[in-house]
């Protein structure tokens, strides 16, 4: 392994211990295995997930049963490589895909790596996160960034790319009508991918007007659910980006024949009409994060069609991750930056 001079043995690390009880500790520094690079991390993220793993223990099958360090959004700096690495790569800034599939079984080898059974993903059950200094990942699965793209935005590459699979799911082509129900961070980034997509006409539904002012600010048109109907909208393709029954309910009733519906919420369970799915032979899928997405995000970010460092609204220190995860205040997005460790006021925090 080569490292860059400076790159100390051991790091901070936030560490979730048990339900609501986050702290930090001093961990060993990663080495790298040939085929990967260590990151010293610029900016991560806060994802729902997380919020949901420090809350409750678990999403679906994936039960914490141990000590965690959570965190998936990444962006930071390359100080260290394996010894397949090329050497040129010492020193790039990269936006990290946070996930190592097996490569070698069925769907790997169809490109659906994101269904790997074998998947290690950050911050899920068993695999740490990134919520602490440094990071490993294997070396394709760290992207390069120019600096025309923040170290806030390069995280967020994350959550672009569920926003952009959940487009490519769809099918959104040009001149298409998109409804979208739900106004926060995905739902905001799918409207981007939408238009950014060739899509006409994208329709944000929100209940809370602070959300659908913001949805317009991003080109969308909106509506408030309570008291419009979309119904006759007959939209191509519907995302639903909410997790809430009745908005999957009237995103179905709202595409055309033939439309497609994209579940990108964590709804639980909900009722389908089978006779009208079948009779005007809509397509419901979901999507369970991405594959190949990090080139078209860096494509959509630096030719302007997406912006998400006008999503980030709040940045914390490393001392402060269970402050960035319990804050009620309205926030949008909010950044963790692990090489700080308190920042007095994280409202005013902007991009790195």
């Amino acid at each position: 392994m080569t490292t860059k001079t400076g790159v100390p043995s051991t790091m901070t690390a936030s560490v979730l211990r048990a339900l609501g009880d986050i702290a930090l500790e001093e961990r060993p520094v990663s080495s790298c295995a040939p085929d990967e690079v260590l990151v010293e991390v610029a900016s991560v993220g806060v994802c729902g997930s997380d919020t949901h793993y420090y809350q409750h223990g678990r999403i679906g099958d994936y039960v914490v049963n141990g000590p965690l360090v959570l965190g998936h959004e990444v962006s930071g700096r390359i100080v260290a490589i394996g010894s397949q690495v090329d050497p040129a790569r010492m020193g790039e800034r990269v936006a990290i895909e946070p996930q190592r599939p097996c490569r070698t079984c069925a769907f790997c080898r169809e490109g659906a790596y994101n269904l790997c059974a074998k998947m290690q993903f950050y911050a899920t059950p068993p695999i740490d996160g990134a919520f602490c200094e440094y990071v490993v990942i294997q070396d394709d699965f760290a992207y390069s960034v120019p600096d025309t793209i923040s170290d806030h935005a390069a995280a967020l590459m994350e959550p672009l790319s569920v926003g952009i699979a959940a487009a490519q799911k769809g099918g959104i082509k040009v001149g298409d009508t998109v409804l979208i129900a739900g106004g926060g961070p995905i739902g905001v980034i799918c409207a981007q991918v939408a238009l950014a997509f060739g899509a006409a006409d994208v329709v944000v539904a929100d209940i809370d007007a602070g959300r659908r002012e913001l949805a317009t600010k991003y080109g969308a048109r909106v509506v408030d659910p309570t008291s419009e109907s979309t119904e006759s909208l007959a939209a191509h393709v519907f995302i639903d980006a909410s997790g809430a029954t009745q908005a999957i309910t009237n995103g179905l009733r709202s595409l055309r024949s033939g439309g497609t519906a994209v579940l990108v919420g964590s709804a639980d369970t909900i009722p389908l009409s089978v006779p009208d799915i079948a009779m005007r032979e809509i397509n419901v899928t979901g999507t369970f994060r991405y594959t190949n997405t990090w080139p078209i995000a860096r494509s959509l970010l630096l030719s302007g069609q997406v912006d998400l460092d006008s999503l980030v609204t709040h940045v914390y220190g490393i001392e402060q991750v269970e402050q960035a995860l319990t804050a009620r205040d309205g926030g949008l997005k909010r950044i963790v930056v692990p090489s700080i460790r308190r920042v007095d006021d994280p409202a005013v925090g902007g991009p790195a």
